[in-house]
C-alpha cells in the first residue's frame, strides 16, 4: 500500500489556513472516506494531510514541521502502508525527506525522481517547437529535481542551459558536471537573465509568484513545476505570447484518484505516482531522500514501463488546469479543476 501526502485542501485559500492553524497543534488527517488511490477491486492508498499553509511548512521552526510530517508518516504506518511519498512542500521541509532516514518501520521518499524524469520529457516535447539549438533555463537549477533534470538532460542531449539558483558555487559546480557531458551550461543567479530564455521550467521550492512579465522572452514558453506556483494566471493577460505550462502531471488511466487535491480526473503528480510505482512493484525502505539521483529517475522510469498498463505517462499539456489542445499554437480547451503541481 502506498500513502501520498502532501498541502491540505488546495481550493482553500491559504489565508483562512494561516488564520486558523496558527497556534493550533492540528493533527494530520486522511482527508475523508473518498481521499484514497485504488486500483480496480482495491484501495492501494491513503491521502493524508498536513494541515499547513505553504509558507508555514517553509517558515515555522523546522522541529515543529518536521514533528508534525512525521505524525502523517506515523498515520500512514499505522494504516498498513509500506512505502510514503512526501507530497508538495513537505518534502523541503523535511530536507527531502532526509529528516526521516533513521525510520525503519516505513520506506519514505520524496516522488523528486520520477518528477526529473517526467519533466524532462515535457521539456523534449515542448523544445520541438521552438526551432534549433533553444535556450533552456532552469530555475531552480541545485535543488533536488533540478539537478537531477540538469543531469538527465546532459547525457541525452547537447543543447545550451542557463542554470540558475541562490548558490553560485554550487551552481558553478553543477555546470562543471554537465559541461563535461559536452552541454553549454551558463549559470546566474539573477532571475532577469532568464528573458534571454525559449523555455524556463521552474523548479524552486518559492511560496512566491516569481516570474514576472519582464522575465519572459518574447515566445517563450513556460514549464511550472513548482508547489506553490512560481507564475501568476495575469501572466496570460500580459503576455500572451507566452505559453505556459503545468508541470509535473502523469496519466493514470488505470486508477481512480480520489480526494481533495484538485486533480482532473486520470491524473497524478508525478511525485505521487513514484510512490505508486514503489508500492506496486513491493519496494522496501526508503527510495529518493534529499538530491534525486539520475539512477534513481531511470530506475522509476523502469517501472513505469513495467507497469504502463495502468497509465504513468506524461500527461496532455495544461496550462493553468485548461487542456491545451495543441501546444505549439496555444489553444486551449474549457476550464477544468484547477491543478497544484508538485515539486521540490
Amino acid at each position: 500500500m502506498g500513502i501520498l501526502f502532501g498541502r491540505p485542501f488546495a481550493l482553500v485559500p491559504e489565508v483562512v489556513w494561516r488564520t486558523a492553524l496558527k497556534h493550533l497543534p492540528v493533527p494530520p488527517m486522511v482527508t475523508g472516506k473518498m481521499s484514497r488511490v485504488d486500483v480496480p477491486g482495491k484501495v492501494m492508498g491513503r491521502i493524508i494531510t498536513v494541515p499547513l499553509t505553504p509558507s508555514q511548512l517553509l517558515t515555522m521552526p523546522r522541529t515543529k514541521v518536521q514533528a508534525r510530517i512525521s505524525a502523517a508518516i506515523d498515520m500512514a504506518r499505522d494504516l498498513g502502508a509500506s512505502v510514503v511519498g512526501l507530497g508538495a512542500l513537505t518534502a523541503p521541509a523535511s530536507v527531502g525527506g532526509k529528516a526521516f532516514a533513521k525510520r525503519e518501520d516505513i520506506g519514505v521518499t520524496n516522488g523528486n525522481a520520477f518528477t526529473a524524469a517526467m519533466t524532462l520529457q515535457a521539456m523534449e516535447k515542448l523544445t520541438a517547437s521552438l526551432g534549433r539549438d533553444p535556450l533552456i533555463a532552469i530555475v531552480g537549477a541545485t535543488g533536488s529535481v533540478g539537478s537531477c533534470l540538469t543531469r538527465l538532460y546532459a547525457r541525452k542531449h547537447a543543447g545550451r542551459l542557463l542554470l540558475v539558483a541562490r548558490n553560485e558555487k554550487r551552481l558553478l559546480a553543477l555546470a562543471a558536471d554537465v559541461r563535461r557531458d559536452g552541454v553549454e551550461a551558463s549559470v546566474s543567479t539573477d532571475m532577469a537573465d532568464v528573458s534571454r530564455a525559449d523555455l524556463v521550467v521552474l523548479l524552486t521550492s518559492s511560496p512566491d509568484a516569481l516570474l514576472r512579465s519582464e522575465h519572459l522572452k518574447r515566445g517563450a514558453i513556460v514549464l511550472d513545476d513548482t508547489v506553490p506556483r512560481n507564475t501568476d494566471e495575469k501572466l496570460l493577460v500580459e503576455r500572451p505570447d507566452v505559453l505556459i505550462v503545468d508541470g509535473g502531471l502523469v496519466e493514470i488511466p488505470g486508477f481512480d484518484l480520489r480526494g481533495s487535491i484538485a486533480l482532473a480526473p486520470k491524473l497524478a503528480y508525478a511525485c505521487l505516482a513514484e510512490t505508486m510505482l514503489l508500492a506496486l512493484s513491493g519496494h522496501q525502505g526508503h527510495f529518493c531522500m534529499g538530491e534525486a539521483q539520475v539512477d534513481q529517475a531511470e530506475h522509476i522510469l523502469e517501472l513505469s514501463i513495467k507497469h504502463q498498463h495502468l497509465g504513468f505517462q506524461l500527461a496532455p499539456f495544461r496550462s493553468f488546469g485548461k487542456l491545451i489542445l495543441d501546444a505549439p499554437t496555444r489553444t486551449v480547451a474549457a476550464p477544468v479543476e484547477e491543478l497544484v503541481s508538485c515539486a521540490a
